[in-house]
């Protein structure tokens, strides 16, 4: 196993790296810029709002008048561009988040369109496209329909799709577990006006899981009614031990407090014991881990497409959130490289990942995620799902050079040699 290799044939393979480094060196000038503009915007809301030490004392029982709590809500409403926000730890996941949202929005009868085809797989059982749940969107009488515009806007089907039962459009800015590209700022921003054009009370929802501070604006400043994410991803920065954020129009985010707690406590109750330093600190340092993540990640791509393996996106392409697929062809390949991400990993490196069934999940998915947060995004992994055609999807890093690191395990496992 890789973990048996002497660091110092892991730091001989880096070296080989060099050429490879050389030649993103301009991608990686203009990562760096994006960190600077979206550190300096953090800094700024935490400047305005005034944090200071009290922020971080625990609160107990209800927690009924948490100035700390009602402060990081607002932190994040300043960061992302919303009216209000709402930042719990009483959010298991990005799904759940998300899933506030729609039930808090839609009533029987409203239609939930997806603008970026299939949700992501656990979304798609609470949407009740998999599984046979009475309690999920359809088996509450909600209707759904779909569109594919990941490539573009098309006229012909937005007017096939919306109509004046439109209760939420939703777009899911990462690829999930698929191989199209994820989607920009940009792109969302032509969504939003595509869709507000025709119907302009309808609500535009974005899940932003893996898409946090990658560019220098956020859905919500190009006119996304609401975003949804996950604290253990990038805004967490590693340190978040769990949670999750809703973030928007202030009605709307109300209305998935009431879906989290209860109609008529909303926002206002629940404690924060032990946890609110780290997401406030979290918080301040996403901008940075965000850019490792993103150096990192075009790294692997420029790396993998000079061994000849499909990559998406290309390290010289504009991305839209932090995720990195490899398509690898053969599950061997598939679990030999996972393997060796977790060899590379500081916690549970004597493990070696295998396939199995996950909750939410159709496909048996092997997981490589040796992190100090289980199933932390923002710290370096890789997970697939055994389907052809074997793509890994790598995300993450905490440090640049842990993921230089990390690949230079793959490679030496894999039997793989730079030119």
């Amino acid at each position: 196993m890789v973990w048996l290799v002497n660091y110092r044939e892991l730091l001989k393979q880096c070296s080989k790296f060099r050429a490879v480094e050389n030649s993103i060196s301009p991608q990686l000038r203009r990562i760096e810029n994006i960190v600077l503009t979206n550190q300096a915007r953090v800094l700024t809301a935490f400047q305005e709002q005034r944090v200071d030490e009290t922020c971080f004392y625990d609160s107990t029982g209800y927690g009924y008048n948490d100035l700390g709590r009602e402060k990081l809500d607002s932190l994040f409403a300043l960061v992302f561009g919303g009216e209000a926000g709402l930042v719990r730890p009483q959010f298991v996941s990005g799904t759940h988040a998300i899933a506030s949202c729609l039930f808090g929005i839609l009533r029987p009868g409203d239609r939930i369109v997806s603008m970026t085809g299939k949700p992501y797989d656990t979304l798609q059982k609470t949407i009740g496209l998999a599984g046979s749940s009475p309690d999920s969107l359809l088996g509450q009488g909600i209707l759904y329909s779909e569109a594919d515009l990941c490539g573009g806007i098309n006229d012909e089907v937005l007017d096939r799709v919306l109509d004046k039962k439109t209760g939420v459009v939703f777009i899911q800015r990462s690829r999930g577990y698929s191989e199209r590209r994820s989607l920009t700022v940009e792109d969302i921003a032509a969504m939003v006006k595509a869709v507000k054009s025709r119907i302009p009370e309808t609500v535009v929802l974005v899940d932003n899981c893996y898409g946090e501070f990658v560019q220098e604006l956020e859905p919500c400043h190009v006119g996304a009614d609401l975003v949804a994410g996950s604290l253990i991803k990038n805004p967490g920065a590693g340190l978040a031990p769990g949670g999750g954020y809703v973030v928007g129009r202030a009605d709307l985010v109300e209305r998935a407090a009431w879906r989290l707690t209860a109609p008529g406590l909303g926002a206002g109750i629940g404690c924060m014991t032990g946890v609110k330093r780290q997401l406030f600190q979290g918080l301040f340092l996403a901008p940075h881990q965000v850019g490792e993540s993103l150096k990192g990640m075009t790294l692997a791509a420029a790396l993998f497409a000079r061994l000849g393996f499909t990559v998406s996106p290309h390290w010289h392409e504009k991305r839209g959130d932090t995720v990195q697929s490899v398509r690898l062809g053969d599950p061997q390949l598939l679990k030999k490289f996972c393997q060796a991400i977790q060899a590379a990993s500081p916690v549970d490196s004597y493990v070696a990942p295998q396939a199995a069934p996950m909750v939410g999940y159709s496909d048996n998915i092997i997981m490589a995620a040796g992190t100090f947060v289980q199933g932390s995004s923002s710290e370096f992994s890789a997970d697939a799902p055994l389907r052809p055609p074997f793509t890994v999807f790598i995300q993450g890093g905490l440090t640049f050079e842990h993921v230089k690191l990390a690949l230079s395990a793959v490679m030496v496992e894999l039997g793989l040699e730079i030119s």
